[in-house]
Order: C-alpha cells, then structure tokens, then sequence
C-alpha cells in the first residue's frame, strides 16, 4: 500500500494513476477492511482485550486502513484525470516525457505526474517537485536552472513526447 502524500498537491492524475487509486480503495474498502474487521471481533471474542496482540493490532489496523480510505476518496472527489495530450505538443505539460541534458552532457528522461503517481514508475517526477515545476510549459531548446536537494541543476530541455 502507498502511503498517502498528505492530502496537499496538485489534483491531476493520469488515467492509469486514478485507475490504481480507484483500484486500492476498492482493495482497502472491499476486501482488507472486512477481513480486518472479522479479525478483530474474532479476536475481541477471545476475552481480556487489554493484552490481546490480536485485538490491539486489527484495531490499529482498522484505524490505518479507515484514514487511507477516507484519503483515497477526498483525493479521488474532483481529481482531474488527464488522459490526452494538450493541444501544444511543443511545450511540457502534464503527462509529458521530458528529456533533459545537463551541462555534462548526461541526459535524463522524466514524465510529469501527479503527486500520487511519481513513486510509481521509474522516472515519474511529481509536477509539485521543484523540476517538475520548473519543466512545465517549457519548449525544446529551453534552459532550466533549479535548486534541487542535491545541489543545483541547470539543463537544457532537448525532446518532449506526449503517449
């Protein structure tokens, strides 16, 4: 299970994204919460609950399991699902494979997600990071300067696909 980010970011998914956010809480709502739940009032039938392992994990469980949840449908209510490119395929919008070159001549390729999304896949970049936020709206041929937590980075924008 994904952690949940916070609540805080931007309110964009790809259509795969909101399909996996979909998909954990029907996994969470339908299936582990129920099976938690018979656990629990298993284990609760068992006695002195107070030095039951059983009953005081299911319980903590079932409260992890009911914050997910209640995240998972405040952030599915009003996610905007992006599943086509933009009118402007020159420029790095939303759901764009970014490629980037630094002065070093070391390339890196990013696509631009949603804050749920950039864990997922090898080189998924949030559009809330500071590169993220700095590659939106640029063109082939732009420089970017950002302050990352390693140091700063300055790089060209040499390719934009759009899937």
């Amino acid at each position: 299970m994904v952690k949940g980010r916070g609540g805080t970011g931007s309110k964009y998914a790809t259509a795969e994204g909101a399909r996996r956010l979909r998909a954990e809480l029907d996994e969470l709502w339908l299936n582990e919460r129920p099976a938690v739940t018979r656990a629990v009032a298993e284990a609760a039938a068992m006695g002195d609950r107070s030095e039951n392992a059983e009953y005081i994990y299911g319980k903590r469980r079932l409260r992890e399991i009911d914050r997910r949840v209640r995240y998972l449908r405040q952030r599915l209510d009003g996610l905007k699902v992006v599943d086509g490119p933009p009118a402007d395929r020159g420029r790095a919008f939303f759901g764009a494979w970014v490629t980037i070159e630094d002065a070093e001549g070391r390339r890196r390729r990013h696509r631009i997600v949603g804050p749920d999304e950039f864990d997922r896949e090898p080189g998924y970049l949030s559009m809330d990071a500071p590169l993220g936020r700095a590659l939106l709206g640029r063109r082939v041929g732009d420089e970017i300067e950002v302050q990352l937590p390693g140091g700063p980075l300055g790089a060209s924008v040499i390719a934009i696909e759009y899937e």
